[in-house]
């Protein structure tokens, strides 16, 4: 239902343009925002959401375009007075004083720039104790940040934008880290500052999340407005689906009763996972068979790295991880690497200055001399490219170069269970159609298990038998990929 029609906007965003050297990361973009509205800025990571919301917000000083605000242009005013003219913002990662009282933070929101009021009055703090409770932190406004958990500092970010009563507040990534509880509270709330007449701009990659929340939606991609409409259309926009979930989907799955172990390979029982108070896991449960091709698939920040570096034993976790039989808790990184758990992680970390080769040979460096030569010569027939770059420096590659040599360095430590973690991410088209041939080659010939985590669902479910998606850190739904697209790919997004 659109409540707006008929008010003018109070912010006009025209042309928006942010360059960063060669890179242009927001570009031409145009967007109108009204009073007791909510706006919803979405695109996968990368797009340029973020950098959009603080251009607009004077974090980033746009390279054209105009950001006009009740009449007036600010586009290129530092944030401080941006923030001045009526603007609240909702940072993604909040940074309290740590030794004053939530109720002290508040205050200081509330203050006049030139902080003379070094004693307050009465009517200050009676107006601070009024937002604490305006937004859940009643019950807590004499503790200090670092005794709260995570919701209350969201909560305590989302009192200081409110402070000094906003005419558009923006909040970044509302929903991360939040349980699927604290999202419907939030959501709440977010909802009244609209009651109130304020305009709220929401960036967030968490679809549904926002979807369920919004007036509109504008769908970015590669820095460009996609589309802008309501919700359930934007979802529904061809362009939109092929970009988050990548193009028609096509699979070719063995029935896992063909794997021949009683026990799985590996074992994953309702591991959960805090960062500090946010909640990255929760009641996480996988399982992988020898020899299986395993897809687990969620748009950015599910937690899929994070379900990986579990795994791989560089997370503390409940629950328990089990190989072949045997808890791996308590088991070094390194020696789980030994035993033949590999990741290939996201970041790829390549050592730039040193050539393809050598980077391979660190990879290889326990194989003797004759058995490291014939994992190369059947390594450069999966990627030929490495064998014509062996002299080159890594830093020198391509994305997509450095994506194969990240995962030889892998495959040079035969490994039992590869993991692969988001490998398409940034890759142009030719590459992933490369990167896929490999993918299903291993498949074809290899007894190696992988475990793969993607965002892109057109690549990760040609090579899977098997499917989960991760969602808000919790699985969600698990299957073959032919069942994939009739029952959960609508829900993905």
């Amino acid at each position: 239902m659109d409540t707006t029609a008929g008010n003018a906007p109070i912010l006009e965003v025209r042309g928006l343009t942010k360059r960063f050297g060669g890179l242009t990361a927001v570009k031409d973009l145009s967007l109108d925002l009204r009073a007791g509205e909510i706006f919803g800025l979405i695109g996968p990571n990368g797009s340029g959401k973020s950098t959009a919301m603080k251009t607009i917000m004077g974090i980033e000083r746009p390279t054209a375009g105009e950001v006009v605000f009740q009449g007036e242009n600010v586009a290129g005013l530092p944030a401080h007075k941006i923030a001045r003219k009526g603007f609240g913002m909702v940072f993604q990662h909040s940074r309290p004083l740590n030794r004053q009282t939530v109720l002290e933070n508040i205050m200081v929101a509330l203050l006049p720039d030139s902080l003379f009021m070094l004693f307050p009055d009465r009517a200050l703090t009676a107006r601070a104790e009024w937002i604490a409770n305006r937004v859940g932190l009643g019950a807590v406004m004499e503790r200090r940040p670092p005794t709260l958990p995570f919701a209350d500092l969201r909560r305590l970010e989302l009192a200081k934008a409110i402070a000094r009563d906003p005419k558009v507040v923006l909040v970044d990534e509302p929903f991360a880290g939040l349980t699927l509880a604290e999202v419907g509270v939030f959501s709440e709330l977010i909802r009244s500052f609209r009651d109130e007449g304020r305009a709220v701009m929401l960036v967030d990659h968490n679809v549904k999340s926002v979807a369920a929340l919004v007036d509109r939606v504008l769908a970015m991609y590669l820095g460009e407005e996609i589309v802008t409409g309501r919700a359930d259309e934007v979802m529904k926009n061809e362009t939109v689906r092929r970009v988050y979930l990548g193009g028609a989907i096509e699979t070719s799955a063995r029935p896992e009763t063909s794997f021949k172990d009683k026990v799985p390979l590996l074992q994953v029982e309702n591991v959960s996972v805090h960062y500090g108070k946010a909640q990255a896991l929760e009641n996480v449960s996988i399982h992988v068979h020898e020899g299986e091709f395993v897809s687990v698939v969620g748009l950015n920040g599910a937690g899929k790295t994070t379900l990986f570096n579990t795994i791989s034993g560089f997370l503390p976790y409940s629950g328990e991880i089990i190989r072949g039989g045997e808890k791996l808790r308590g088991t070094s990184p390194a020696r789980i690497a030994r035993s033949g758990i590999v990741q290939c992680p996201e970041s790829r970390e390549l050592f730039g200055e040193m050539s393809v080769r050598e980077n391979l040979d660190l990879g290889g460096q326990h194989l003797t001399d004759e058995i490291r030569e014939q994992q190369l010569a059947w390594l450069f027939e999966l990627f030929p490219i490495l064998k014509q770059r062996q002299s080159q420096m890594a830093q020198t590659l391509s994305g997509g170069e450095q994506q194969m040599l990240a995962i030889g360095r892998a495959l040079m430590m035969q490994p039992k269970i590869l993991i692969l973690d988001e490998p398409t991410l940034g890759l142009a088209p030719v590459i992933l159609e490369l990167l896929s041939k490999a993918l299903e080659k291993l498949r074809q010939t290899t007894p190696i298990t992988v475990l793969l985590g993607e965002q892109n669902v057109t690549f990760a479910l040609p090579h899977a038998d098997r499917v989960y998606v991760l969602e808000h850190a919790r699985i969600v739904w698990e299957g073959d990929p032919g069942r994939f697209a009739a029952e959960a790919g609508e829900g993905y997004l």
